[in-house]
């Protein structure tokens, strides 16, 4: 088999009971294997793992895709076990890899290329935010026209007291106690947002759908099944192969995540994992990253947004309050009598 063909492999195979990966990828025919678990899609960052296969012939990348929640436990599991580790771990539920950090859970790395970032973008020499990615409003071009489009939170509260009937069933954001990332928004969101509870709300007045996957949402925005979805990452609207889909950065204020890179304490391939990195914050990196959709450009005459807008998500101790148990189960509350969910374990 050619090696260095990608291959992606749905894991029909495995077992039911055993927590899995969603995907694997084979990338690159080198002799050392370096394994790197990751919650974005293959097909997103496939290029970039390819080129930096490219540039490190001697390494073979093993690309598993996991959902947030259960690459979190994995890896949880993993650092208070002596079994085999990721070399590797890229999420974007952030709040999640702070906590391993916390834990003791990841090797440390300093140089020169990754001082440059800022420090909103990495923490304690453990943990680099390798993206820079918008938190946006997506929508259904011929459902709504321009005008009709909610530009803000104040915006799309009044389009759903507006039109309850036109937006029943058909507003999509993620399923918060299934998505680490979907929870790291509704909590930013319930910081940042007077609109929170109105929302909330309104989305029940409505019968939004609350479901698991930014891929899922947003095939659902271009089939027309949703006329929007809230709080979905532009990534995957970018890669999204719709004409039919538009996107909203919110005026009152647009979240930006950055997915954190770790190399957990416990891995085989330290040195090849830090290679990694160390191509990620290379400007060549920064290129292919900007073409995948995940590292967007943010001057204001691209987005129209003044920098006072803009609410970076950092990478620092913070984010721990939204690991808190009493304040995860409040909000999980509060969301699961808003969308009537089953609340998982």
């Amino acid at each position: 088999m050619i090696r260095n063909l990608l291959t992606i492999l749905l894991l029909v195979s495995a077992p039911a009971s055993a927590p899995a990966q969603e995907a694997v990828a084979q990338i690159g025919d080198g002799a050392t294997q370096v394994l790197l678990r990751s919650t974005t899609d293959i097909g997103i960052l496939r290029p970039v793992i390819e080129r930096f296969a490219e540039l490190n012939p001697d390494l073979a990348v093993t690309y598993e895709q996991w959902g947030s929640n259960a690459l979190f436990e994995r890896s949880r599991d993993d650092c208070r076990s002596e079994g085999r580790q990721a070399d590797a771990i890229l999420s974007s539920a952030v709040q999640q890899m702070v906590w391993l950090v916390n834990a003791a859970c990841a090797h440390p790395h300093r140089s020169a290329a990754t001082l440059t970032l800022p420090t909103i973008r990495r923490w304690r020499d453990e943990l680099w935010g390798i993206t820079i990615e918008p938190a946006v409003i997506a929508y259904n071009q011929t459902l709504l026209q321009a005008d009709e489009v909610p530009r803000s939170r104040f915006a799309l509260l009044d389009a759903m007291r507006n039109r309850p009937l036109f937006f029943r069933n058909r507003i999509a954001t993620y399923d918060i106690s299934e998505s680490g990332l979907g929870y790291l928004f509704a909590h930013r969101d319930s910081l940042e947002a007077t609109t929170f509870g109105a929302l909330l709300e309104g989305f029940a007045r409505v019968e939004a759908v609350a479901t698991c996957c930014s891929a899922e949402i947003i095939s659902g925005v271009a089939e027309g099944r949703y006329v929007l979805a809230y709080n979905v990452l532009g990534s995957y609207v970018l890669n999204s192969d719709s004409a039919e889909v538009g996107v909203i950065m919110p005026e009152d204020y647009t979240l930006m995540l950055s997915r954190a890179y770790m190399i957990p304490r416990g891995a085989a391939q330290k040195a090849e994992a830090i290679r990694l990195l160390e191509f990620l914050v290379t400007p060549e990196a920064r290129t292919l990253l900007s073409r995948a959709g995940l590292f967007a450009q943010l001057d204001v005459g691209e987005t129209g947004l003044s920098s006072s807008v803009l609410r970076f998500i950092p990478l620092s101790p913070t984010l721990l309050v939204a690991r808190d148990a009493n304040r995860r189960d409040l909000l999980l509350d509060f969301w699961n009598d808003t969308f009537q969910l089953e609340m998982s374990p």
